[in-house]
């Protein structure tokens, strides 16, 4: 593609592709000088040149040498929408999926019912790009815009129809996952998360709104979870978008949950749509889960899915990777449960889910992350000691932090948890500690293989350190 072809003026150099990384521009590039938290794009953009970009997205008045200058008031937006033009084509049918918790799960769950229907389907996230064939990691929910963007045409040349994205806030804030046409977005839940980045509330919500407000195509739909406190919020945005609305949950419209009661396998939903009640036999634990399949569903609809077949793919889904997953039974028969949880609310929903599957003691074993929001630790302890029998505190990733320092403002809020830091430690004392009828979660890392202590990230993966502990 010529550069007068993608920016409508310039000259007729051949552009070669995209890059945000001074260090990985290539010949024929176009260079996005980001202003980041740590780094400034401009000052890199002389090595940038030098290596052969051939334009670069800047502010006014940003000296780029003798590299053609695209000139923005929103640098990131707009390189985001000329490497969007060069990348596609794109599947056919995109959703996003925004919210606190339950991405991971819905995105995956999403993939799972529409190849269960038949298409060719991926999803992209926490857990990497996702197919019926592969998975490859790609270390964030939403990755830098180059990635992402190659991803997803790359998931087209492998004749992908359709594709269910997480929508973080982060990146939407960032615009790491624009110019891809959208026709589904929808919406989880919300509560208190990354307030080291977003600073308040208010400027977390107004983030992951932008996915209803500006990326969903215009004459796209809107899937919203009804039960949240901000649904209410998002189903009106939604309208005032002109956006086509489906609803699911105790007051959804498209897709209604009444009874729901655990069964040994998983559990028992009533569901209604359309006016005809239905029981969904779901083999998957937990309220949380319930909720997740349910705006999965809502997806598919949205996108045009029979109800029938959707229905039926509903009750075939597997578990997500790190979200609930039963590790191992201990040799004493106790159920060792590992789960993303690493919000107030996602360790609420994540005990409450294991709760009625509990005859003994439910032994929970957390930390909290380092460089993260602070405000959230004592919550957490505060719900860990409220809903467990038997709490343990451990090391999450402490990054930069004192491991110490952040498990005694975990303490605040659970004064009679056990401490230990190290976290093979702390769960070889939970699986020691379980009983028959006891259930032990392992709450924070999920899917993680590596625990990040200061600059290293170390081999740690919960699934297979409590196999090790309980054989």
């Amino acid at each position: 593609m010529k550069l007068h072809d993608l920016v409508r003026r310039g000259s007729d150099v051949t552009v070669t592709g995209f890059a945000i990384d001074h260090r990985k521009v290539t010949e024929g590039n176009i260079f996005g000088a980001f202003r980041g938290a740590k780094f400034n794009g401009e000052d890199f953009i002389e090595e940038a040149v030098k290596r052969g970009a051939v334009a670069v997205v800047t502010r006014k008045h940003v000296p780029t040498g003798k590299a053609f200058r695209i000139e923005s008031d929103n640098v990131r937006k707009t390189f985001a929408e000329l490497a969007a033009r060069y990348y596609a084509p794109y599947p056919e049918t995109v959703a996003a999926v925004t919210g606190t918790n339950g991405k991971t799960s819905t995105v995956e769950m999403s993939r799972q019912i529409w190849r269960m229907c038949g298409y060719r389907a991926a999803s992209i996230g926490t857990l990497g790009v996702t197919t019926g064939e592969d998975q490859v990691k790609t270390g964030l929910t939403t990755p830098d815009i180059v990635t992402f963007l190659n991803n997803v045409a790359g998931l087209k040349r492998m004749g992908i129809s359709h594709l269910a994205y997480e929508a973080s806030s982060h990146g939407l804030d960032q615009y790491r996952a624009e110019g891809v046409p959208v026709q589904v977005a929808a919406f989880t839940n919300f509560s208190r998360d990354h307030l080291d980045y977003h600073g308040d509330m208010e400027s977390y919500f107004a983030a992951k709104m932008r996915l209803f407000d500006e990326v969903v195509d215009v004459d796209g739909s809107a899937v919203v979870w009804t039960d949240d406190p901000k649904s209410d919020e998002v189903i009106a945005r939604a309208k005032q978008r002109g956006l086509k609305l489906f609803t699911v949950g105790e007051r959804g419209d498209t897709i209604r949950l009444g009874e729901r009661r655990s069964t040994p396998l998983g559990q028992a939903l009533s569901i209604t749509h359309d006016g005809i009640q239905h029981l969904l036999k779901l083999p998957l634990i937990g309220a949380y889960q319930a909720n997740n399949v349910m705006v999965a569903a809502g997806i598919a609809l949205a996108a045009g899915g029979r109800w029938d077949k959707i229905f039926s793919a509903m009750g075939r889904v597997s578990p997500v990777r790190g979200r609930l997953e039963r590790a191992v039974i201990t040799r004493k028969g106790a159920p060792v449960y590992v789960d993303y949880a690493h919000t107030p609310d996602a360790l609420e929903a994540a005990i409450a889910a294991l709760r009625p599957h509990v005859e003994g003691r439910l032994i929970t074993v957390f930390g909290a992350g380092g460089d993260r929001d602070i405000g959230k630790r004592a919550p957490m302890g505060e719900v860990a000691a409220e809903g467990s029998d038997l709490v343990i505190v451990t090391d999450d990733n402490p990054r930069g932090e004192d491991p110490a320092t952040i498990r005694a403002q975990v303490m605040q809020g659970a004064p009679d948890a056990t401490e230990i830091g190290g976290r093979r430690e702390a769960i070889a004392a939970a699986i020691h500690e379980a009983r028959a009828g006891d259930i032990v979660l392992l709450a924070g890392k999920g899917h993680e293989q590596g625990q990040i202590i200061g600059d290293r990230t170390l081999p740690f993966d919960d699934v297979e350190v409590a196999r090790e502990e309980a054989a």
